[in-house]
């Protein structure tokens, strides 16, 4: 709002109509060069003073924003998670590293995880209240239960599985970021746009390459909606390496013949 009134300094608050509105808009948009998120932002600042403090009609401009971009996340090969976990420096940022590719679960559900929520004996990890407030089972593998057994011997964690400097309280996700950030320089792969949340990405994607149904996928990653978890259909390699393109086959019939 004080940037909207800075843009039109003759305007008094009540003076605002939707012309004046959608000219910030396109200021915004086409000589500010916003993307679509600062937009829709801005427009339903604008949407809330009207219906709330002017007490005025208001049609959200969504027309405005620009189109939202369709973009693939990043993930990283076996290979490159492999090497990321033998890069790792210390037992605790091995141990999260693992967590992170064994469960894929998000940077701040991880700040979250109890100890008693880590079942040994289903081979599970019982989250509870995670993201949209809901409970889920995530994977826990051999691997992983081996690291965080060694980890909780050194570190001794009292509450949480990660705690930071002080006991009984959780690590800080920004924390957990930046444990995740050190090994990844470590692992000579810092110029690459990786974070905790790349690991949650080749987990669920890794799993599809492996042969595991989209359906399991989103109950593990606790996705809402089966849309969201469909965009790893789009990063799986196994069967995409698989597909015969129709020129080869017609090239390879041409040359049986």
């Amino acid at each position: 709002m004080r940037f909207l009134a800075q843009y039109y300094p003759e305007c008094s608050l009540g003076e605002f109509e939707q012309k004046h509105i959608e000219e910030y808009l396109l200021y915004v948009k086409q000589t500010l060069g916003c993307q679509r998120d600062k937009c829709r932002q801005a427009a339903q600042a604008f949407s809330f003073l009207y219906k709330h403090v002017l007490k005025k009609p208001f049609v959200l401009p969504s027309k405005l924003y620009p189109r939202k971009a369709f973009k693939l996340p990043d993930i990283m090969s076996p290979g490159e998670v492999s090497l990321l976990i033998q890069s790792c420096k210390t037992i605790k940022q091995r141990a999260l590293i693992e967590f992170f590719y064994s469960t894929g679960v998000r940077l701040e559900e991880c700040s979250k995880i109890k100890i008693g929520e880590v079942d040994s004996a289903n081979m599970c990890v019982h989250l509870h209240q995670g993201k949209g407030r809901k409970d889920r089972k995530m994977l826990l593998s051999p691997r992983c239960l081996q690291t965080l057994r060694e980890y909780y011997i050194v570190h001794r964690p009292k509450v949480y599985l990660f705690e930071g400097r002080w006991a009984c309280r959780s690590m800080h996700p920004r924390a957990i970021q930046h444990a995740v950030y050190q090994c990844l320089n470590y692992a000579g792969m810092k110029d690459k746009s990786y974070s905790a949340h790349t690991l949650r990405h080749s987990f669920a994607t890794h799993l599809l390459d492996n042969g595991t149904d989209i359906h399991t996928i989103k109950e593990l990653l606790g996705h809402s909606t089966i849309a969201t978890t469909m965009i790893y259909l789009h990063l799986q390699t196994r069967k995409r390496q698989a597909i015969v393109s129709p020129l080869d086959a017609l090239v390879n019939k041409d040359t049986d013949a």
